[in-house]
C-alpha cells in the first residue's frame, strides 16, 4: 500500500445512500472523479445479507479493479478472503488486531484507533495504516464515539512520522483543511460523497485541499 492511496478514502454501504439501487452508480461516479481507496462497509439498518450481500461486494470490487483503486472490506475477514480483496479494515470491537493479521497474511490491514495504547497495538501487529476519529460529529455511524478533534491525530503524527494515517468523522470540504494540517495523509468520507449533488466537484475539492497541504 502506498501512503497516497489514503488521500481520499471513500466508505460506502447501501444504508448510506437514499436508495439502495443508487449505490453502484455513486461508487462509479466517485471512482471516475478520482477517489484513491474504497471500503465496502455494509452495516446499519436494512443492510443486504446472504447472497445479495456478497454479490454487491463483488460488484463494488469489480468497479474498483477497473480503476485500479484498492478495495478494502470492513470487518468481514471471511468475505475479504473469499473475494481476494486488497485488504481489511477493523475497529476495536471487531476481530483482535493480531488475529486479523495472522488470518489475512499480507493483505492490507487498517485499524481504527482512539488512544495511544490502541495505536501501539496496531503498530505492533504490522497494521498498514490507522484510522483516527471521529474528528468531527458524524451522522453516518449510529455507534460512533464522541468527536475527538485533531489533538490525538497531531500526537500520533508527531510520535510516528512514517505511519500512514487517515482521518474520519464529519469531514467535509469546509473542515478538511484543518485535518490535513494536523498531519493526516488522507481523509475517509461517507456522507460527503454519498449525499453530494455533484460528486465530481466534491472529489476535486477534497483532492485540491490535500495538494495544498502537502
Amino acid at each position: 500500500m502506498k501512503r497516497e492511496d489514503l488521500q481520499l478514502y471513500f466508505i460506502m454501504g447501501t444504508s448510506n445512500v437514499p436508495h439502495h439501487e443508487q449505490s453502484i452508480y455513486i461508487l462509479e461516479k466517485a471512482l471516475q472523479a478520482g477517489i484513491t481507496m474504497f471500503q465496502f462497509r455494509e452495516k446499519g439498518p436494512h443492510v443486504l445479507t446472504g447472497l445479495a450481500y456478497e454479490q454487491f461486494a463483488r460488484q463494488c470490487q469489480k468497479r474498483c479493479h477497473q480503476y485500479s483503486v484498492p478495495f478494502i472490506v470492513n470487518d468481514d475477514v471471511e468475505l475479504a478472503m473469499r473475494l481476494g480483496a486488497d485488504g481489511v479494515h477493523i475497529g476495536q470491537d471487531d476481530l483482535p488486531v493480531g488475529v486479523a493479521r495472522k488470518r489475512i497474511g499480507n493483505m492490507i490491514l487498517g485499524v481504527s484507533v482512539h488512544s495511544q495504547d490502541e495505536l501501539q497495538t496496531a503498530i505492533n501487529h504490522q497494521a498498514d495504516y490507522v484510522g483516527i476519529g471521529p474528528i468531527f460529529a458524524t451522522s453516518s455511524k449510529s455507534d460512533a464515539q464522541p468527536p475527538c478533534g485533531t489533538s490525538f491525530l497531531q500526537q500520533a503524527r508527531y510520535l510516528h512520522p512514517e505511519l500512514p494515517i487517515v482521518a474520519i468523522g464529519g469531514i467535509n470540504c469546509t473542515n478538511a483543511h484543518a485535518v490535513f494540517q494536523a498531519g493526516a495523509d488522507g481523509i475517509a468520507v461517507i456522507s460527503a460523497i454519498c449525499q453530494s449533488e455533484d460528486i465530481e466537484h466534491t472529489v476535486s475539492t477534497f483532492k485540491s485541499l490535500c495538494r495544498i497541504n502537502k
